[in-house]
């Protein structure tokens, strides 16, 4: 059995089959684990939760931003906007299953014989790994719940964007949202800045990387993969931290790593470059 890493998918499909052709993933042998945003900006998302959704338990996933969008589009909640390419998936006949399916996926996963953390933004570093589990299981059981839609309406927003205990409600649902799904860079804090997009280079003092302040997490002895950041290129992490989203959907490349053996592979995109705004990775 293999274990394998795959970054923000992003309607990819054919991308997504062929890097796992490469590696001849076996879904009766293998576990496959993906970072989020499985939907949107890519040609087929529709086509992607199909897939996902037909292997079973033979994969460990987390929700990403551009999920959750999905699941507020579907809610009514949210606007449909025509550069997320998801019209096929809404008038799907089976959208109804496959949205049900989505929003009783997690936003955390851990594995404790591999010493693995996935989030799709990554781990804020106020948190260790068992305020991170709980924050993570009380957005899941909002999700999969039939009051789910209130929680949609009130996710966006930046606010609060500082960790405390004592949060509670919608507001500490919406935090522990943002540090899993959107998050980028935080304050030598450890607060959140969820404003800048740029890349580390560019970004202004004093913020820093979230994987760049001293998490307890990593001090644990855990590593964490994370997508969501495509500029990043999949470069500039400290050792145990993984980038895996490295812009497919943008003209970049897939990437996949096998855990047991560190072993990469990645599947050029069949489309051309294109431009995401201040972020856009380079195409290979």
């Amino acid at each position: 059995m293999s274990t394998y890493l795959i970054g923000d998918v992003h309607g990819c499909i054919d991308e997504l089959k062929a890097l796992l052709a490469q590696a001849d993933f076996d879904p009766q042998h293998d576990c496959l684990w993906l970072t989020g945003d499985l939907v949107a900006r890519g040609p087929s998302s529709l086509e992607v939760l199909r897939f996902v959704s037909s292997l079973g338990d033979s994969v460990r996933m987390v929700l990403g931003n551009h999920d959750l969008h999905l699941l507020a589009i579907y809610a009514g909640i949210s606007f449909n906007k025509p550069k997320d390419r998801l019209n096929p998936l809404l008038a799907a006949e089976d959208a109804d299953e496959l949205i049900n399916w989505l929003r009783r996926q997690p936003v955390l996963q851990v594995d404790e014989e591999l010493k693995l953390v996935m989030a799709h933004a990554g781990i804020t570093p106020q948190w260790d790994l068992e305020t991170a589990q709980i924050c993570a299981r009380e957005v899941e059981a909002v999700l999969s719940s039939d009051t789910y839609p209130l929680f949609l309406d009130a996710m966006y927003g930046d606010m609060p964007n500082n960790w405390s205990p004592e949060l509670s409600g919608l507001a500490r649902l919406r935090f522990s949202t943002n540090a899993l799904t959107r998050m980028r860079y935080c304050f030598p804090s450890g607060q959140l800045d969820m404003i800048c997009k740029d890349t580390p280079d560019n970004a202004p003092r004093p913020l820093k990387p979230w994987f760049d302040i001293e998490s307890p997490i990593l001090q644990a002895g855990y590593s964490i993969a994370f997508g969501h950041w495509a500029s990043l290129e999949g470069k500039g992490t400290p050792e145990g931290v993984y980038a895996l989203d490295t812009g497919c959907c943008w003209g970049g490349v897939m990437t996949m790593v096998r855990w047991e053996d560190k072993a990469w592979f990645t599947q050029p995109s069949s489309r051309n470059s294109e431009k995401e705004p201040a972020q856009a990775p380079k195409a290979s």
